[in-house]
């Protein structure tokens, strides 16, 4: 499946959903995050992740209750997913711009850390051309 389509969307929620990390997370964490990914194969790409209330969703679109917003391109986006440059690196180079609340993605460290598992389980299954 092609990254950010979404099929690879929909595959990514339902490791979102099973995860029993991410659910004890959103019982105590509170974050809403919106990626816009440009300039990709099928062009401008939103898509969200919200946590909090006891519930963790991925989706397309704009988070509801958007804490942050990052947008980054979508070759930033694919080094980032395969592992090729550190997110930090990509941040620290301000290849990310990031608007809203930067103090919660810090608050929630532990939530990006639970959403890895996901993305690792799509990784291999995931078409970054």
């Amino acid at each position: 499946m092609r990254y950010l389509s979404l099929e690879w969307i929909e595959a990514m929620q339902a490791h979102v959903a099973a995860s029993e990390s991410l659910k004890q997370l959103a019982s105590t964490h509170s974050i809403g995050v919106t990626q816009v990914v440009t300039d990709g194969p099928e062009g401008t790409i939103v898509y969200h992740l919200q946590v909090g209330d006891g519930i963790a969703e991925f989706a397309a679109g704009p988070a509801a209750n958007e804490s942050v917003r990052m947008e980054q391109t979508w070759q930033t986006s694919v080094d980032v997913a395969t592992e090729t440059v550190p997110a930090q690196e990509v941040f620290m180079k301000g290849l990310v711009k990031i608007t809203g609340d930067p103090q919660s993605i810090m608050d929630n460290v532990a939530v990006f850390a639970a959403l890895d598992t996901a993305f690792a389980a799509v990784r291999g299954i995931t078409d970054y051309r």
